[in-house]
């Protein structure tokens, strides 16, 4: 039976800094070399970010944890979308990172978009992983609450198994603590629509880096057939959906990793 170690990530190899960013401590893990890659998390980090060792290879992948979520510390002031990407603003300028490769997932991949359309000059390449935020009307995702707990591996992967090895297998506080925490985070964001944001749709012309979409082509939880939505917004998208996969993209088919350290090279 795994212990609470043993179940959170592993981020041997990775360097763990702490920055006070307008007095929220917000921490940031960092590996690799080469141009630099920021990789915005999705509302669990339990999962871990062990895609970033593949990007390593060719960027500096610089990974930080949202207010509120992981081991950054709560902030009262940041309950907002627009809230949080302001303080991502300024952690970016704090890292000196005036251009660069942004990436997210699901909740991150809302907020790399909601960044690259306030400031698109600093975006080299975007890729956008199952991303949340867009209200489809044709394809809306489930409710959190509509999913009961015994299900919900179904919806994070195609193969339950694929995600069940994320959980711990006995009651563990420590992990449902967590984890309670940063859905509560998220819960707190769609507070005024369960979809996302109705407006985003409107701004999504001024992302001018060329942008991927990539998605699992069996995902539930954030349902594929919005990837179309998003490319017919989008003014320079392709999308690349994954085999066989759900919404956990990178941890139920670590290969498609490699979609976007190709989708950059290129």
């Amino acid at each position: 039976m795994p212990d609470a170690a043993a179940l959170s990530p592993d981020l041997t190899g990775f360097t763990r800094a702490e920055y006070d960013i307008n007095g929220v401590r917000t921490v940031v893990h960092t590996i690799g070399h080469g141009p630099a890659l920021v990789f915005l998390h999705g509302t669990g980090t339990f999962t871990g970010f062990e895609m970033a060792r593949d990007w390593a290879a060719r960027h500096t992948v610089i990974i930080p944890y949202h207010a509120g979520f992981g081991d950054s510390g709560d902030a009262e002031a940041i309950d907002t979308i627009e809230d949080h990407v302001l303080h991502y603003m300024d952690l970016l300028d704090r890292l000196g990172l005036e251009h660069f490769d942004l990436a997210g997932f699901s909740l991150g991949g809302w907020l790399a978009a909601e960044f690259a359309i306030r400031q698109p000059q600093r975006v080299r390449k975007l890729v956008l992983v199952a991303p949340a935020g867009l209200v489809v009307a044709s394809a809306p995702a489930p409710g959190m609450f509509e999913i009961a707990p015994p299900d919900l591996p179904s919806y994070l992967a195609h193969d339950p198994a694929a995600a069940l090895r994320y959980f711990p297998k006995a009651p563990d506080p420590a992990f449902d603590a967590r984890l309670g925490r940063e859905v509560g985070g998220f819960m707190k964001l769609i507070r005024n629509d369960p979809q996302g944001n109705p407006r985003l749709a409107n701004w999504l012309h001024r992302i001018s880096a060329p942008t991927l979409v990539l998605w699992g082509a069996e995902d539930r939880l954030r349902p594929t057939a919005q990837a179309q939505a998003w490319i017919a917004s989008l003014p320079d998208g392709r999308l690349q959906l994954v085999p066989a996969t759900g919404h956990l993209v990178f941890e139920e088919t670590p290969a498609a990793a490699r979609h976007v350290t190709d989708f950059l090279a290129g």
